[in-house]
């Protein structure tokens, strides 16, 4: 396995890892467990966020494109009503 596959396996298990982190989250009523589980999912967020760094600077991973101004305007009226 390369590692352009190795790292862009690893980003997706992360962002799995994450929605179930928020799962668990809103559902857990002990303050003291909530608080680490928060803990270990902003730790892993920025594990993800350097990772997804590294990757776009070798080229691994190409983000979508970035909405125009017109196409965020549209967004933030839709959720405004």
């Amino acid at each position: 396995m390369d590692e352009k596959t190795m790292v862009n396996d690893i980003l997706e298990a992360v962002k799995a890892e994450l929605t179930t982190y928020q799962g668990v989250i809103s559902e857990t009523e002990n303050i003291g467990l909530r608080q680490t589980i928060q803990q270990i999912r902003n730790n892993d967020e920025s594990f993800q966020y350097e990772l997804f760094k590294i990757a776009q600077t070798k080229g691994y991973y190409k983000p979508a494109a970035q909405a125009s101004t017109n196409e965020i305007n549209t967004v933030q009226t839709e959720l405004q009503q």
